[in-house]
């Protein structure tokens, strides 16, 4: 608070002020009083006035920042209410004891709402688990049938697995730092993993994967990296051309490595690529095929975020998409 803001809201009492100060003087001026007298009155007066305003304007001053550091200094601002110090004066302490029993209630639908979201989130992941054993008796049941019939079925069973491999992802990504492990990892390990966990979707729909310099050693969390660059293979086999090729190469930038997924697929009009991280948003491609969700990429957004990986995209609609992944360089993860 500065001294022009106080002096604003005290505009009005000190206008009140005056003005009395001013009917006294009159009244003492045509009762008898000699002027000299009202002058030696009115330079008493007018000093005292302003040293008493401008102790109230250092003493609120000093309060409000005292504020400003607890404030600063709470990780969860909803509690500011319970650490701040209670004003001087019943009128305000009045407003600031109901200011902190909303707090209080506010406290309260927070601490049910994280419960509440705890208790989802632990659901989702155990449901996962369990709906996991009933998908595998179906792939070994897969195993007794004919070729083509049992190839359909594969690619089906591996759609509905990569949908409850992204809700439990999905879960996790709210509190991520609990399920992560950042460390030395092969960039080549990384990508045969999610080749490989992806293998049945990319072979039904006829995608090549091509890879190239991958045996280089970048530092992150294995299995969020293997998750990540999962969802691109999936989006590049969804949105795939006639004769679908998915090409991963790596190269140094400087203490990082790129990684670059590169596909010549259908392509993302230009007027949508700047919404295609939002969480939701499917586009034109989206609504004509069919089954996006739009989570995929928010979900790599989200992860890449966490894991310190710059994420950028070029596209030409009817040429293909890049996605470059811009793992970090091992001294900075001192900061993760």
């Amino acid at each position: 608070m500065t001294l022009r803001e106080f002096l604003a809201n005290r505009m009005g009492r000190i206008a009140l002020w005056l003005i009395c100060a001013g009917l006294a003087a009159l009244f003492l001026f045509f009762t008898g009083t000699q002027p000299g007298i009202l002058v030696i009155l009115l330079l008493v007066f007018l000093p005292v006035f302003g040293a008493a305003q401008l102790w109230d304007f250092y003493r609120q001053r000093a309060w409000l920042r005292e504020l400003e550091a607890i404030w600063d200094g709470l990780d969860r601002k909803y509690l500011f209410a319970e650490c701040a110090l209670p004003p001087k004066g019943i009128y305000k302490r009045r407003l600031f004891d109901l200011t902190r029993r909303a707090g209080r209630a506010m406290t309260g639908a927070v601490s049910d709402a994280e419960a509440s979201k705890r208790e989802y989130r632990e659901y989702v992941e155990r449901w996962v688990h369990e709906v996991k054993a009933p998908i595998t008796a179906v792939r070994l049941l897969c195993r007794d049938l004919d070729g083509d019939t049992r190839r359909k079925l594969t690619g089906e069973l591996a759609q509905i697995e990569a949908h409850i491999e992204r809700a439990l992802f999905y879960a996790r990504a709210e509190n991520p730092e609990q399920d992560c492990l950042f460390r030395q990892a092969n960039l080549g390990g990384i990508a045969s993993r999610a080749i490989e966990n992806h293998r049945a979707l990319l072979i039904q729909s006829g995608v090549r994967v091509e890879t190239e310099h991958l045996d280089v050693t970048v530092y992150t969390d294995e299995k969020w990296a293997v998750f990540l660059l999962g969802q691109l293979l999936q989006n590049a086999a969804r949105y795939r051309s006639a004769e679908p090729v998915i090409t991963l190469f790596a190269m140094p930038l400087g203490k990082q490595i790129q990684l670059v997924v590169q596909d010549n697929g259908i392509g993302i009009p230009a007027h949508e690529l700047p919404r295609v991280f939002d969480r939701g948003f499917t586009g034109s491609n989206g609504r004509s095929r069919g089954g996006s969700t739009g989570m995929g990429l928010y979900l790599c957004r989200k992860l890449a975020s966490f894991l310190d990986i710059g994420l950028g995209i070029v596209s030409r609609e009817g040429e293909g998409t890049a996605v470059t992944l811009t793992f970090p360089a091992k001294e900075n993860l001192t900061e993760l």
